[in-house]
């Protein structure tokens, strides 16, 4: 752990304090702290740049209008990631009974990510296919995982979030993560081993 990543949660706790006592200027410090992250999380479970600026207005505009309770039982990391896994959930059912998402955003990053589509594909992404149509594929099986599964993998495989925090933003055990990613990732191999054999 470098010396800047343990001054993190403090300065968050500052900045949460100086909010709490009514200073607008350190929430915006926050805002711009984790609005990268936020977006990649919602970007990818919803595959949508509209939605994913929307949804970030409303997740940063809940976080202001709930700082007050924020108590610091948890890092300010985990507790907005959890508002931020729960908004897009929520969103996203409301948007499966309304319409189908569509899955051909030319900018969706999980379609860019070849680390993702190696550790997914068994470490043979190219081989005999074009990589354009195994991305589009690839994106197509994230899309059809359940929102529980494709949360999982989203913070795990893409964004690197460890096992331990990742089951204190969803607030399950380590054990019914793993299970999730092991579940979500033998789809995610079924779906482009299908792909490979066609």
């Amino acid at each position: 752990m470098t010396p800047e990543t343990e001054n993190q949660p403090n300065n968050d706790m500052e900045l949460v304090a100086r909010t709490q006592g009514g200073d607008p200027t350190a929430f915006d410090e926050l805002v711009v702290k984790y609005s990268p992250r936020l977006y990649g999380l919602v970007y990818h479970m919803t595959s949508n740049h509209e939605d994913t600026n929307d949804l970030l207005q409303d997740i940063f505009s809940k976080a202001y209008r709930s700082i007050a309770n924020f108590r610091g039982n948890s890092s300010f990391y985990t507790w907005m990631h959890s508002i931020a896994v729960n908004m897009t959930i929520n969103f996203l059912k409301k948007r499966n009974r309304r319409q189908h998402p569509s899955l051909n955003d030319p900018d969706s990053r999980i379609e860019n990510d070849p680390d993702f589509i190696a550790a997914t594909s068994n470490g043979d992404p190219t081989k005999e296919v074009g990589i354009h149509e195994l991305q589009k594929k690839l994106n197509t099986a994230m899309m059809k995982l359940s929102h529980d599964h494709r949360m999982a993998v989203t913070m795990f495989d893409i964004q690197g979030i460890p096992h331990a925090e990742i089951a204190k933003i969803l607030k399950v055990s380590e054990g019914t993560v793993r299970s999730r990613l092991f579940y979500a990732h033998r789809q995610l191999q079924n779906s482009l081993h299908e792909f490979k054999k066609n």
